[in-house]
Parts: structure tokens; sequence; C-alpha cells
């Protein structure tokens, strides 16, 4: 348990929210050519893209609570 407060979690958040916002950028950029696509493609497309960024949260959650990646 953490004694005294650290900048990690205010940064990691903004860290966290900018690193979002590029991914969602990134995935509604490739939208010309995914609604080219079969609505269930597009679907799955969807569905993965909006789960894939799950994927390397918690190491950045456990990094922002105790500075350690693992």
């Amino acid at each position: 348990m953490r004694e005294k407060p650290t900048l990690r979690i205010p940064l990691g958040l903004i860290a966290l929210l900018i690193a979002l916002g590029i991914y969602i950028f990134a995935v509604a950029s490739l939208s010309p050519w995914v609604g080219q696509w079969h609505a269930g493609l597009q679907a799955v497309f969807y569905l993965v893209a909006g789960v894939a960024w799950l994927l390397p949260l918690r190491r950045f959650l456990i990094w922002m609570e105790t500075g350690r990646w693992g």
C-alpha cells in the first residue's frame, strides 16, 4: 500500500487518455476502407478494435499503482 501520493496516477491517467484518443483516431481513420466491407465483417472489426485496447491496460494499471510493470 502506498504511503505517499505519487504523480504516477495523474500522469498515467493523462497518458491513458491521450493514447486512447490516438487509438480511437487511428481506428476511425480506417472507416473509409472498413465501410466498404460486408456489415458482418465491419461488426467483427469494430468489436475486436473496441476490445484490443484493453490488452495492455492491466500492466499499465499495475505500473500506475506500484511503479512496477509486472
